[in-house]
């Protein structure tokens, strides 16, 4: 069964448990997902209403959007697993030999550049589902608005967490060009990332408070 297709009573236990999979990685993607979701039920509760007909078109884009994103990164629970479990493989391979030594350090830096490509996505996302909160805040029912707060903050903490599976991917590989690129396609998303969700969450504490 895949991680994604568990109970939620199942992903924590599993997740709380010795099993190499599900991770940091997998907790991101799927704490991004249930963020967007949020965002998601907010454009179903405004699209349609008579008071908040004005909202309807813009409203309607960001839902198709939500709903893509929250497909991808419940995928990458998954995928970030089916990653991990090569790497762990390659950390325990023989290193007797200077030809076992050479194999390994190729098989690693291969194994880790694939286990990183999927936090980067998840980074990539999180971004995007942020800026989708960023267009909703202020173009939706107000009597769903905290939870437009509540689904911005899951993708701060996603979009984190992602970050933090791409540094210590990074630490170990000696690609330094592979290195700069992946630190110049995430640093600036997640810096801007959190400043965004710190914004649309100040709107929403803003809103709820008059």
């Amino acid at each position: 069964m895949k991680l994604a297709d568990k109970s939620c009573t199942d992903f924590v236990e599993v997740l709380a448990s010795k099993a190499a999979t599900p991770g940091g990685g997998g907790a991101s993607a799927i704490t991004g997902a249930i963020g967007m979701a949020l965002g998601g039920m907010v454009c179903n509760l405004t699209i349609g209403k008579k008071k908040f007909a004005q909202y309807d078109e813009k409203v309607k884009g960001i839902l198709k959007r939500a709903y893509e994103l929250q497909s991808e990164l419940l995928k990458m629970v998954d995928a970030d697993a089916e990653c991990f479990l090569p790497l762990s493989k390659a950390y325990g391979m023989p290193k007797d030999t200077e030809q076992q030594k050479k194999l390994k350090e190729e098989t690693l830096e291969k194994c880790l550049k694939e286990a990183c490509a999927v936090p980067v996505s998840i980074v990539k996302q999180a971004y995007e589902a942020i800026k989708l909160h960023e267009a909703l805040v202020d173009n939706c029912s107000q009597l769903a608005i905290s939870d437009v707060g509540v689904g911005v903050q899951c993708l701060r903490a996603a979009i984190i967490g992602a970050q933090l599976n791409v540094i210590i991917n990074i630490n170990s590989i000696k690609d330094e060009e592979y290195v700069k690129k992946v630190k110049a396609d995430t640093e600036p998303l997640v810096e801007e990332g959190i400043k965004i969700a710190d914004e649309v969450y100040e709107k929403v504490v803003s809103a709820l408070s008059k």
